[in-house]
């Protein structure tokens, strides 16, 4: 089974935030992993060790060991994930709940919940809960600390007259930093117990949002449904070559043989798996040059000989026939169009 992932949009606020809290970017991205080309696009996907990494690298970069609930305090979810805009334009509370839990995996996959949603809404001890059902919270406690920052501290701030959270509890012991949970939360808080929970006002179920924007809502959805079916896609093998490949593009090391070898299997179980999804690895290599290609020449202030290398050719000519081959146009073509077309920057 693969291991999940998570929106590059997360990581590159997360990458962000650590950078103007005083870390280097460079050891940020060497431990993690991360190269321009796998965040190049917010909707792409990280591996989430290499998102773990990072969060643990930062923490050690800025000497800060509550990093992770000030970035979940102080980032905006509409800004990086179209999961947060979706959230926006839901009609009440109860609908932005519903939206969550519906395309909350486009932000950050989590094992162990089969078919079932990750937050859920529970009446316990006399009070409204929202419990995240995550297994093996405590082998990332930092995501806990994440979620409930800006749960707690994004209702605050877009709802200054409303009343969110009363309390929460958290499964990890009590850290080093315990006494910034409270002063950043604003709540009592609970460490050792026996869910991650926020006691909430009942009364925050009915708050409106954006009960008349629901063309936008529709937009939004629609993207959201379009992401969810690509990122099932990914656990096809294709996916997860095209998953292997995104990172190493540029280096022009991409052959059949590093990438088996980086899956664990040799180079004629790959050819014969790719084969059963009726697809060779060349196609799929050169499809793959073929998006990204076009996403840096419409997308990005990004030059025809600089695509050329982020894409792995080793001269711009070579790319120049390659591209006239996929679209019939030469780059710089491609390139001018987007440009009177408004289409990049």
């Amino acid at each position: 089974m693969s291991r999940p992932t998570v929106a590059a949009g997360y990581v590159s606020a997360l990458l962000d935030f650590a950078v103007s809290q005083g870390a280097d970017e460079a050891a940020l991205c060497k431990a993690a992993d991360l190269t321009p080309d796998l965040l190049f696009d917010q909707d792409n996907r990280v591996p989430i060790d290499s998102y773990m990494a990072l969060m643990r690298t930062a923490k050690v970069e800025t000497d800060n060991p509550a990093l992770a609930l000030e970035y979940g305090a102080e980032s905006d979810f509409q800004k990086f994930s179209v999961v947060g805009l979706i959230s926006h334009a839901s009609a009440d509370m109860t609908e932005a709940f519903e939206q969550l839990n519906r395309y909350g995996k486009l932000v950050i996959e989590v094992e162990g919940l089969g078919d079932g949603p990750r937050f859920e809404l529970v009446q316990r001890d006399g009070g409204l809960w929202m419990e995240d059902r995550r297994t093996h919270p405590n082998d990332f406690p930092e995501l806990t600390e994440t979620t409930w920052s800006r749960f707690i501290c994004g209702s605050r701030r877009d709802f200054p007259q409303e009343t969110f959270a009363l309390e929460a509890h958290v499964t990890h012991d009590a850290p080093s930093h315990a006494a910034e949970y409270e002063k950043i939360w604003q709540v009592p808080v609970t460490f050792g117990g026996d869910r991650n929970a926020i006691g909430f006002n009942p009364d925050w179920v009915h708050v409106k949002i954006q009960p008349e924007n629901r063309y936008v809502f529709g937009v939004l959805s629609d993207r959201a449904d379009a992401l969810l079916k690509a990122l099932e896609g990914s656990k096809t093998l294709r996916g997860q070559v095209e998953g292997l490949l995104i990172p190493m593009l540029h280096t022009g090391d991409i052959g059949i043989k590093t990438i088996s070898e980086k899956m664990g299997m040799s180079r004629q179980t790959l050819f014969r798996k790719l084969k059963a999804e009726d697809v060779t690895f060349a196609q799929v290599l050169d499809d793959l040059r073929r998006e990204m290609a076009m996403n840096y020449l419409t997308g990005k202030k990004v030059s025809v000989n600089e695509t050329a290398y982020l894409v792995g050719f080793s001269d711009p000519a070579s790319f120049s026939r390659a591209f006239k081959r996929w679209t019939g146009i030469n780059p710089r073509a491609a390139r001018q169009n987007a440009i009177t077309n408004g289409r990049a920057p």
